[in-house]
């Protein structure tokens, strides 16, 4: 199975509403980053244990760890949880710019240094989202 189809499956496992919140977002990330290489990680550690929900992971971005390690990651990521869906913005220097910037602007969501998470998408204003990810975006072209 290619990533697509991992991915659709994983969207379309997702009981309603979150799965068709689930597959707007995808649509609109696509739409924010159209070339992007698309990752999924099924959240499983080398020995097959669950260590973390699935996600999917749209663009490509080189983390670089405080030991001078480096990973190559996604730039924005997607998960459902088991409350509602939570959208990850990578690679932003300022840990306290989206909490910032966008915590009182996106409506009912809990926003941290790279993750926005929130029940559903009508709870929300989609194109403060849409900033947000546009700006995690520009930190790493």
């Amino acid at each position: 199975m290619n990533t697509e189809e991992q991915i659709q499956e994983y969207i379309n496992s997702q009981h309603e509403p979150k799965r068709t919140d689930m597959q707007e977002l995808h649509r609109i990330i696509l739409e924010l980053i159209p070339e992007s290489q698309l990752w999924f990680l099924d959240g499983k550690n080398s020995e097959g244990k669950t260590v973390s929900n699935p996600n999917i992971g749209y663009g490509f971005h080189t983390m670089q760890y405080t030991d001078g390690k480096t990973r190559d990651f996604y730039q924005v990521g997607m998960s459902a949880n088991t409350t509602g869906i939570s959208i990850y913005i990578l690679g932003i220097e300022d840990k306290t710019y989206l909490t910032q910037t966008y915590g009182e602007k996106i409506g009912k969501a809990s926003v941290t240094g790279y993750c926005i998470k929130f029940k559903k998408l009508k709870d929300i204003h989609i194109e403060i989202l849409q900033e947000a990810i546009q700006f995690g975006l520009q930190q790493n072209p």
